[in-house]
This record gives C-alpha cells, sequence and structure tokens, in this order.
C-alpha cells in the first residue's frame, strides 16, 4: 500500500537514479573532448572524472546531516539546484578560450550534487519499501537505470562529436570542443528544471512522517554517545562500497585500456566492449530486481561476488592467443577472455543495493548520517583505479585484475559474514 501510495515518489528518484550516472559519467568521453579543446595530457584530461568522484569524500558527511536536518524535499532541492550550477559551469567553460579551470570546477560541482542525489534518493527508496526484501529490490529497479545512463551516455557524447563540423588538424585528429554538445547540456539542465517542479509539487514521505515526528524526537538525545560508526556491520560495509566503486569503475576503465594497449584493438571497438558491460549491468540489475522480494541481500550478494570471481580469474588465465573473430563488422580479433570480464557486469551490478541495505540495517536514526558518510566511500571510484593503473604499470593491464580479485574476496566476506550487526543492544 506504501509503494502505491508514494508511486511519484518512486517514479521521481528513479529519474533521478539515471541523471546520478548520465552526470557521473559524462566526465569519461568529455575528457576526449577537454584533451583536443584545450591540448592537454590524457592525464589532465582525465582529472574532471578524478574530481567528481573525490567531491564524495568532501560532500558525503555534511550530505548526510543536512538530510538529517532539514529532510528529503529540502536535501533534494539544494543538490539538484547544485547539479544545474555545475553543468552551467561546464557549459560556459566551452565559452570562453581559457575555460579549463572552470570545467574542473563544475565537474567538481556537479560531483558535490551527485553525491547528495545518491545521499538522499537511496534511503529514501529503501524507507519507502520498508528495508529488506522489498526496500532491495526498490534499490535493485532504480540501479537498472543507472546502468542504462551509463549505457547510453558514450553514445549520445559520440553522436554529438560526429555532428561537429570542424576540419581535420595536420595530425589527422578532428578536433573537438565542449561547445560541440552543447545540446546535451540544455537537454540536462531542463530535466533538473522540471525535477525542481516536481520536488516542489510531489508529497515526499519525510522520516518525520513514516514514523511520526514526536517518536523520532524522543530518540534523538542531546550528547549521543553512540553514532552510526558504533555498529560494526556499518563499518565493514563502507569498506565493502568503497572496494565496490572502485571494482565497477575499474572494470570497465581497464577493459578498454586492456584490449587497445595490450592487445592492439581499434578503440571503437574497445568502447563497444565497455558499453556491452554497462548493459550486462542493467540486465544484472533488473534481474536483480525482479528477484529482489524473494532472495535476501546477504544471500544475492554471495553469490554475485563468488561468479564475479570466477569470471576475473577466467579472464587472467586464459591466453590472449584465444581469440573471437568478428571481421565483417571490423572488430577484428577479440580476446575471449574479455568476454568474460565484461559478463561481471551481470553481477557486480547488484551489488550497490544489497551492500547498502545491509549496511544499514538496524541503524534506526542514525541511517541518515550513515548514508552521508556511505557516499564519502564512493570516491573509490578514483582512488582505487588510480591504485590499479599503477599496479598495471608493474604488471600489465590483465594481471592487475588480482586487485580486483581481492576487493570482490572482501565483498563476499560482508555478504557472508561481516554484515550480521553485532551491536543490536544500542538504541536506535
Amino acid at each position: 500500500m506504501k509503494i502505491r501510495k508514494y508511486l511519484p515518489v518512486i517514479i521521481l528518484a528513479y529519474v533521478l537514479f539515471f541523471m546520478i550516472a548520465f552526470v557521473t559519467g559524462l566526465q569519461n568521453p568529455l575528457g576526449v573532448i577537454v584533451k583536443s579543446q584545450y591540448g592537454v595530457s590524457m592525464g589532465v584530461a582525465m582529472l574532471g572524472n578524478f574530481a567528481n568522484f573525490i567531491a564524495y569524500a568532501f560532500m558525503g558527511l555534511p550530505a548526510g546531516l543536512m538530510l538529517k536536518k532539514y529532510g528529503y524535499k529540502f536535501s533534494l532541492l539544494v543538490a539538484v539546484t547544485v547539479a544545474i550550477i555545475g553543468l552551467g559551469l561546464m557549459f560556459f567553460s566551452g565559452q570562453i578560450s581559457r575555460g579549463l579551470w572552470m570545467y574542473f570546477m563544475g565537474a567538481f560541482i556537479a560531483g558535490f550534487s551527485m553525491c547528495m542525489l545518491n545521499t538522499v534518493v537511496n534511503p529514501l527508496l529503501n524507507s519507502i519499501g520498508g528495508g529488506g526484501k522489498k526496500g532491495n529490490q526498490l534499490l535493485q529497479f532504480g540501479g537498472t537505470l543507472n546502468s542504462i545512463a551509463a549505457t547510453i551516455v558514450p553514445f549520445v557524447v559520440g553522436f554529438l562529436m560526429g555532428r561537429s563540423a570542424r576540419t581535420v588538424s595536420a595530425d589527422g585528429f578532428r578536433h573537438f570542443e565542449i561547445a560541440d554538445v552543447n545540446p546535451m547540456f540544455f537537454i540536462l539542465v531542463g530535466i533538473f528544471a522540471i525535477a525542481i517542479l516536481a520536488i516542489l509539487f510531489i508529497d515526499i514521505p519525510e522520516e518525520e512522517t513514516l514514523e511520526t515526528k514526536e517518536a523520532l524526537n524522543r530518540l534523538i538525545v542531546k550528547d549521543d554517545k553512540y553514532s552510526c560508526f558504533s555498529f560494526r556491520h556499518f563499518i565493514l560495509g563502507s569498506v565493502a562500497i568503497f572496494l565496490y566503486v572502485g571494482v565497477e569503475v575499474g572494470i570497465a576503465n581497464f577493459t578498454n585500456i586492456y584490449l587497445i594497449h595490450e592487445v592492439g584493438v581499434d578503440p571503437r571497438s574497445a568502447g563497444v566492449f565497455v558499453a556491452f558491460y554497462w548493459f550486462f549491468m542493467f540486465v544484472g540489475r533488473l534481474i536483480g530486481g525482479s528477484l529482489g522480494s524473494k532472495f535476501s541481500s546477504r544471500d544475492m550478494l554471495q553469490f554475485s561476488s563468488i561468479m564475479a570471481i570466477i569470471l576475473i580469474l577466467i579472464t587472467i588465465f586464459t591466453p590472449e592467443k584465444i581469440t573471437i573473430t568478428i571481421g565483417r563488422y571490423s572488430l577484428g580479433n577479440i580476446p575471449v577472455n574479455v568476454v568474460f570480464l565484461v559478463l561481471s557486469g551481470l553481477f557486480t551490478s547488484v551489488m550497490w543495493g544489497s551492500i547498502y541495505n545491509l549496511s544499514v540495517d538496524g541503524l534506526g536514526k542514525y541511517t541518515s548520517t550513515a548514508t552521508g558518510f556511505f557516499m564519502m566511500m564512493v570516491c573509490g571510484g578514483g582512488i582505487l583505479p588510480f591504485i590499479q593503473g599503477a599496479f598495471a604499470d608493474l604488471v600489465g593491464c590483465r594481471a592487475s585484475f588480482w586487485l580486483v580479485v581481492l576487493c570482490l574476496v572482501y565483498i563476499m566476506y560482508y555478504g557472508s559474514t561481516g554484515h550480521k550487526n553485532v551491536n543490536r543492544k544500542i538504541p536506535v
């Protein structure tokens, strides 16, 4: 009954789930444009992606505190407004000759807003579902929209870049500018503007509404000696989400690098396989959402981590000489081990919702602050791939996936044992 009553809120949350992934995924293809427009190295061009993820480390706790003090509606309005500011700075960076600093600032501010949105929509959907299996199911369906956005963003940016009429430079490469993708900025800002109107007029269930303001006030005691960090399963879950986001981003990034720099595949063909990874994540989340009410988060996390470990190990040990020839489509000889790497997206896809659901279980009044810290841990998507990159410089891209295996082993441990709440005597 609660889910039917709050259907408009769920739809709004799902739209915002889509936008979170789209704006976050935007930084990678935009890095190619930044490199072309400003003539910087690829490392500098990718700082936009780094800034977007590092913003989570700065904004996670403040976002959680804002949610706790002002509630869902106010926090959503602030987050969407900040998103418009960040996108606006990125847009204007393409209109001035020395706009690189403005682009990085816009990416950082956009990361702030995506962190705030994540801090709100995850506990909002989980609470509407009443936690447990139904809360996990709503989160898994939201995750499918994350995957759809991550899959299509490279194609949208690529299409707009392809429409550019700019001439080919002397070195044989086509010149691109941020202004080439202006229509995308207009559409994104328009969607966020509509979202502001929806937030203002939709009845969003605050924590006080779901659990009465008087009861909540009785729970909140001055100088509370406990916090979300008093719960072992939350601390272990925060580590799990840090590693998970690094695994999710790392697999996509290093699939691309591995195919181009170690196998010698054409960059466009490599991009197709990266898109397939995100597509399989979409499929996995769709299946996870369908089964979320039948299987517990614990069982789902254990199964998915074991299957992901098996696929990554097959990737590491399968010789590159075993290839798949797709000559008709000019994709070249693709090592079969990459197919297993891409298929891992089916199983990494359901980990976010499962880890979050298990981490905040039993936290009660500490959930909003916990969610804020949880969002800080998303910075793993910028830090762990950097560590994997340094490891890859020493041992090669394929061998660097041993780091991914270690992360997945920890996630498997969390799903089997680490998620148990051993602090049930703490009043929540």
